[in-house]
């Protein structure tokens, strides 16, 4: 494992908040079978009951809970991101383009990052079949598993999702202008959530996309997973999310297949990107999902299975 100074990468002085960020981590290479993980850390050893790992979604990066990070550190937790293999800095596996090859090389760094120690692990979207896929093979690593918006449950979204084809746009206009489609179209709900930083930490996450045939979030991958696991399992995900929408009976039936199931809370002015879109109101429950102090004026719907 080296460190080395968060100075430098595609995100590094894009925009005041990551560069405030990345001011505040130390950045972590692990090595797998075809070269390095990226991770950066934020809080302190030692901080919470135990580390706290959050994976992120397809095409995406750390940058994914640029909007989060604050309050896990406040909460004085100890906060470990990766950029997934095939995503961001890190190497692309050398074997596999979708979620069932990811498992592994994220254990093989959490063991040199972390040894045995257990932590709470939070996946969104795609990072949530990661996240499940690792608690069902490492039983041990896992205290407590929070799916944000994962997919893999069988089912299928209630209206078709019409994206632009961004790569055959001529200009830079033009593909900030598919960006800010597809945003709307996929991951936010509100029309002022597809702001600069979003379209920005978006078009960056997208050119170091190497997993681009992923297909198996579109079946009933993780539900399986979810039935042999032995952690509490928590879900939170946005009231809007075209994913889902229309489904939320569904989502909670397939999310406590899970035997320790805990309860589903659902944002209600927030589509897929839920943490970045209604961040105050999932910082805090996350905070109660991970057994911290939520405090009030989280806007929540919470079904429990």
């Amino acid at each position: 494992m080296s460190q080395a100074p968060v100075d430098s990468g595609p995100e590094a002085g894009a925009t005041a908040p990551l560069s405030a960020l990345l001011r505040r981590a130390t950045r972590h290479e692990t090595r797998f079978d075809n070269g390095v993980v990226v991770w950066h850390r934020w809080g302190v050893a030692g901080g919470g009951p135990r580390p706290l790992v959050l994976l992120h979604g397809g095409s995406g990066s750390w940058t994914h809970w640029v909007r989060n990070l604050n309050a896990l550190v406040a909460a004085g937790r100890d906060v470990w991101v990766p950029d997934m293999p095939g995503f961001g800095d890190s190497a692309a596996p050398a074997v596999g383009e979708d979620a069932d090859a990811l498992p592994e090389p994220i254990e093989q760094g959490l063991q040199q990052l972390l040894g045995d120690a257990a932590c709470d692990l939070v996946g969104f979207s795609f990072g949530g079949m990661v996240a499940g896929f690792l608690a069902e093979r490492w039983p041990q690593r896992v205290s407590r598993l929070v799916l944000v918006g994962a997919a893999g449950l069988g089912l299928d979204p209630a209206e078709p999702i019409v994206l632009k084809p961004w790569m055959l746009m001529r200009n830079e206009a033009g593909r900030a202008q598919a960006h800010r489609h597809n945003l709307a179209a996929l991951m936010l709900w509100r029309p002022d959530s597809v702001d600069d930083l979003a379209v920005a930490l978006h078009a960056a996450n997208l050119l170091r996309d190497r997993l681009t045939r992923r297909r198996i979030s579109r079946t009933d991958v993780l539900r399986r997973s979810l039935r042999r696991l032995a952690c509490p399992v928590h879900g939170i995900y946005g009231a809007q999310d075209v994913l889902f929408r229309g489904h939320h009976a569904a989502l909670a039936e397939a999310l406590a297949d899970a035997p320790d199931f805990r309860g589903l809370q659902l944002m209600p002015d927030a589509g897929h990107w839920v943490q970045y879109e209604c961040a105050e109101a999932f910082d805090q429950a996350l905070a109660r999902a991970l057994g911290h102090s939520g405090g009030p004026g989280a806007a929540c719907e919470t079904t429990r299975g």
